[in-house]
């Protein structure tokens, strides 16, 4: 979106801002954002469901709220809403957005855009690849970006990550309908010198199995919490994360537990939601 807007309106001052997470500065970086900045701002949010999970809390001092997002649309912050829960992520709306209005791409602009829509499909494998998506994707092929070496870095990982997905394949929990869950404690984070966010890289690990149907990561936060990734090959359970604060995706969602009990209490949800849809 920044790309795309610089491009178009150049008399125009464009910031992107947000957490800068280290495994992604290779696609982007964020600005330095004071606080004039918002100052008769208009204020764009993309990819994000709801307002806890905003980096920047100062976005509501703009003059002007834009939501753009495919997550189902609980939350419907904003002054205007550009909401899609059929496409398959956000840089797909926006991309779809800026050809129909007519405006134009650049090469970066085009780069991330498909680096958005590969990451969001799971290189096209996830239900939510349409027709749509892979003609959004074919246009932005069009433009010059290295696509191959763009794929080659999104399937890299180092070799601590590799010894953790060693660590949740030994350590997974399967029943007998395959619902899965394993825990990632700070001890078991230290150990690998992992971090939290680094850890989101091995949470289609699981998936691998052929006999699980659906999985939970717990990640164990500093503050003594659990992040909670649920993930489905095709059994719907974002609803468990909406009763354990949180939402998202049908097949793809995010919850938060505040005990060892919540933790076994989703895992039951999960068994016993595996265990209804496959029998």
């Amino acid at each position: 979106m920044k790309e795309i807007l610089k491009t178009n309106f150049p008399d125009k001052k464009v910031l992107a801002t947000g957490i800068n997470e280290p495994t992604l500065s290779w696609i982007a970086e964020m600005d330095e954002v004071a606080d004039q900045d918002y100052e008769r701002a208009l204020v764009i949010i993309t990819d994000t469901a709801n307002t806890p999970r905003i980096d920047d809390d100062r976005y509501s001092k703009g003059d002007f709220l834009i939501k753009i997002d495919h997550h189902p649309n609980d939350d419907a912050y904003g002054d205007l809403l550009l909401v899609d829960t059929t496409a398959s992520s956000a840089s797909e709306i926006v991309t779809d957005w800026a050809l129909t209005v007519g405006l134009a791409l650049s090469d970066a602009a085009a780069r991330v855009l498909y680096n958005g829509i590969v990451g969001d499909t799971g290189r096209f494998l996830f239900p939510s690849t349409t027709a749509k998506t892979l003609h959004i994707a074919a246009k932005l092929r069009e433009y010059d970006f290295d696509f191959s070496a763009m794929a080659r870095r999104m399937d890299s990982f180092p070799f601590k990550i590799a010894k953790l997905q060693g660590y949740v394949f030994d350590n997974l929990e399967v029943d007998e309908n395959g619902a899965a869950r394993v825990v990632l404690t700070r001890k078991v984070l230290d150990n690998f010198n992992v971090t939290d966010a680094e850890s989101s890289a091995i949470v289609g690990t699981p998936g691998h199995i052929d006999t699980v149907q659906s999985w939970a990561i717990f990640v164990e936060q500093p503050e003594g919490h659990y992040r909670v990734r649920l993930r489905s090959k095709s059994i719907v359970i974002n609803e468990i994360a909406k009763r354990h604060d949180g939402g998202g995706h049908p097949l793809a969602s995010g919850a938060n537990s505040y005990s060892l009990e919540e933790n076994d209490q989703i895992y039951q949800e999960i068994k016993d939601t595996v265990s209804h849809a496959t029998h």
